[in-house]
């Protein structure tokens, strides 16, 4: 029993430094926080509010048609500009999307003919540019096809289309954002609080103190994995009921204590890579640097920013030995869709094979690197 009991005074002796660090306190706090929340309702690929200028130069009862179908919360109210000043409102970056009706446009539909109504938009809005195109193009259908039906479109179409979003009913960018954010912030963290408090120990010269001790570079690593563990694992509890089920109304659809249960399997593998990387670098600066060349790969190959159907096929196949992809997999599965663990089982497994198979190396290079 004695191992058990210098590991576990070996971790708390890790907790009341980690709760000493305040700064380190605070960065954890704003990580899954404010962080998450800015993030969630900062970075949106919907449309929502989108300034819009109208040159209405018909002023005819189908383009007041047009101009009135163009409501919030798509688009800010359309604001009348003239023609005169499309450039300039566009240079000014004052609106997203200026929409041009020209004379005599309702005379031309009536007679059959196909005239045209220009759209400019400015495109350094990348994503809302192109969505928004869209929407304003279905919007002047449907109002086209209601004025010479002289009803709804769906009322005179032989066949009626339902969309039904799943899991996501409102389509709502957030949702996804907030859970992507948590989920990065838990491999982030995780590497950062236990290579971080490695580096530290050298550079003040505290490790050489743990070696004098009657305990073994197991315990101590062991020691620094369930306490800088237990940190993340509390931090991303608070943060899944704080800020994602009550800040940003994300409901979640799945049991709490399934998914941090996969959180827990899944900080085994966090924080014994940042026991890796903290034997490699020697200083804190090439510690920041090794985590950025390593957090970089895992997160844009796990699933969470890009689908994994989207990649080559070789590397869909790659990225199963990244634990990172099994925890966006079944955290997404619990959380958006309700899964239980008859479903997830799978991911587990594979997240607790990988972690504990990194674990076991970590814990020998790091034995091996303060022995030497």
């Amino acid at each position: 029993m004695q191992p058990l009991k210098n590991i576990w005074l070996l971790g708390v002796k890790e907790l009341r430094s980690v709760f000493h660090d305040h700064v380190l306190i605070l960065f954890v706090i704003y990580a899954f926080s404010l962080a998450i929340y800015s993030g969630a309702n900062g970075i949106s690929g919907d449309v929502n509010n989108a300034s819009l200028g109208i040159v209405d130069e018909d002023q005819s009862i189908l383009s007041a048609q047009i101009v009135n179908a163009l409501l919030p919360p798509l688009f800010d109210e359309p604001v009348q500009i003239s023609a005169s000043e499309i450039d300039q409102t566009m240079d000014d970056a004052s609106y997203g999307f200026v929409l041009v009706i020209p004379s005599g446009f309702e005379a031309d539909i009536l007679a059959g003919r196909q005239p045209e109504i220009q759209l400019n938009i400015d495109a350094t809005l990348v994503i809302q540019a192109r969505i928004g195109a869209g929407y304003i193009q279905n919007i002047i259908s449907s109002e086209l096809t209601r004025f010479m039906s002289g009803t709804d479109a769906e009322q005179s179409l032989p066949l009626t289309l339902k969309t039904r979003f799943a899991f996501n009913p409102n389509a709502s960018s957030v949702w996804f954002t907030g859970m992507t954010l948590l989920v990065e912030m838990i491999t982030v963290l995780s590497m950062a609080l236990t290579g971080a408090a490695l580096i530290r120990e050298r550079e003040h010269g505290t490790i050489e103190h743990l070696l004098v001790l009657p305990v073994t570079p197991f315990e101590i690593a062991v020691a620094k994995v369930w306490a800088n563990g237990l940190v993340i694992w509390l931090a991303t509890l608070l943060s899944l009921i704080g800020v994602i089920h009550y800040s940003l109304n994300i409901p979640i659809a799945g049991s709490t204590m399934l998914f941090m249960a996969g959180v827990a399997l899944y900080l085994f593998f966090g924080c014994a890579l940042g026991v890796f990387l903290g034997t490699i670098a020697n200083t804190m600066p090439q510690f920041a640097l090794m985590t950025i060349l390593v957090l970089l790969p895992m997160n844009l190959l796990s699933g969470s920013i890009t689908p994994i159907e989207s990649q080559p096929h070789w590397l869909q196949v790659a990225t199963l030995a990244l634990p990172t992809r099994h925890f966006v997999e079944f955290s997404q599965a619990i959380l958006f869709r309700g899964a239980g663990l008859d479903i997830v089982w799978p991911n587990f497994l594979a997240v607790f094979l990988i972690g504990f198979a990194f674990l076991t190396y970590s814990i020998l290079r790091f034995r091996s690197a303060i022995t030497a």
